[in-house]
């Protein structure tokens, strides 16, 4: 059964290269998310000690909401993109680390669009460096889910603004709203 089998990863990531923004073009609803998120993106920025800063933000209810973590290879010996995720939450008052897999189970050979997962299957991304992707390539992405032993079926598309919001446009969900609600699945 494909659920049983060892993910692939993908092997010898180039950071460098993967760095920068990218689109939220479906995934998994998540309680980390708000439901009616929009214009999901994820920024990510190459420091200096190796590791990354993840900036991910989406827009709901008019308002940006926004969270900041590290990214770091799970084990710095292998040439598997096999990356933790550390974010503390809530965000408007971060003391409770929270750490994730994030697993490139496929990127193209132009780090134009990726599909990203972790091993137990509850999670699942595709990503794209514009806010649309081709229905050709989101259907490969699809099918690599599929054969990778994911239940496609949770799948939703993120609304994305063409052209997507610039900077930090929009009023700031300074309360961590978006949070408090995903708790009890608002």
């Amino acid at each position: 059964m494909a659920s049983k089998k060892e993910m692939e990863v993908v092997k010898g990531l180039d950071l460098k290269r993967y760095m920068g923004r990218w689109y939220e073009i479906a995934s998994f609803p998540s309680r980390f998310q708000p439901k009616d998120g929009v214009n999901t993106r994820a920024t990510y920025t190459l420091k200096d000690d190796g590791t990354v800063h993840v900036l991910n933000e989406t827009w709901s209810g008019g308002k940006r909401s926004s969270i900041e973590g590290t990214a770091y290879k799970a084990d710095p010996k292998s040439d598997e993109a096999k990356l933790k995720v550390k974010f503390y939450v809530p965000p408007f008052l971060p003391i409770i680390p929270v750490v994730g897999d994030y697993w490139v189970l496929y990127i193209d050979d132009e780090y134009q669009y990726a599909l990203i997962g972790q091993p137990s299957r509850s999670y699942l991304w595709i990503l794209c460096r514009s806010p649309s992707m081709d229905e050709e390539v989101y259907n490969m992405l699809v099918q690599k889910a599929t054969e990778e032993g994911y239940d496609v079926s949770k799948l939703h598309k993120t609304p994305q603004a063409d052209p997507p919001p610039e900077g930090e446009e929009g009023p700031k969900d300074t309360k961590g709203i978006w949070w408090l609600k995903s708790i009890f699945g608002k």
